[in-house]
């Protein structure tokens, strides 16, 4: 696999931030947040949600830094860090909304609102056909082709099987496909 100049970037800063250049960590910061922030929001749907799982995910990135053997499987691992808060995230929200649901009826104002902040992302034909995939299909689809992942770093970075990952993408493209050449005929 050819590496691009980025990438070869992105692996010095994070081997240089790994032997605790602050500058390094600094800079690598500024070129993942905004990834990872993406990532994020394809998991949760949540803006505030995705915001705080980011944050998270710096300070285990920070923390734990030094022990990445590799610099090279920086970008899966920063992934693989998100998409665990995430799910931690998520499964502590809906532990919560069951408990507020047992006290209150306002869970459709939640849904609504949700619903409602979900519209106001999804800008484009394709971006309306990648927001209707199941999350684990959509994570894949952009680590794939946004971040230009390997089918290995997606495996990596989503914990799980490299098979998993094909099947998720070969899924994910026919959804893509079924729904843009419908809204093409339908056009």
């Amino acid at each position: 696999m050819r590496r691009s100049r980025a990438r070869i970037f992105d692996e010095y800063l994070a081997s240089a931030a790994r032997a605790g250049d602050r500058g390094a960590f600094g800079k690598l910061a500024e070129r993942w947040h905004p990834r990872l922030l993406a990532h994020a929001w394809r998991l949760t749907s949540d803006p505030e949600l995705c915001r705080d799982v980011v944050q998270d995910s710096w300070a285990d990135i920070s923390k734990n830094l030094p022990r990445l053997n590799d610099a090279a499987a920086f970008p899966a691992w920063a992934f693989r860090i998100v998409t665990r808060r995430a799910a931690d995230a998520i499964r502590k929200k809906q532990r919560q909304r069951k408990v507020d649901e047992a006290y209150t009826n306002e869970h459709t104002g939640r849904v609504a609102e949700a619903s409602d902040l979900e519209m106001n992302a999804e800008r484009g034909a394709l971006q309306a056909a990648m927001a209707s995939l199941p999350p684990d299909q959509r994570a894949a689809v952009a680590l794939f082709y946004l971040q230009d992942l390997s089918v290995a770093e997606i495996a990596a970075a989503l914990e799980a099987p490299s098979g998993t990952v094909k099947t998720r993408l070969m899924h994910a493209r026919r959804k893509l496909r079924a729904v843009l050449e419908g809204e093409a005929k339908n056009g």
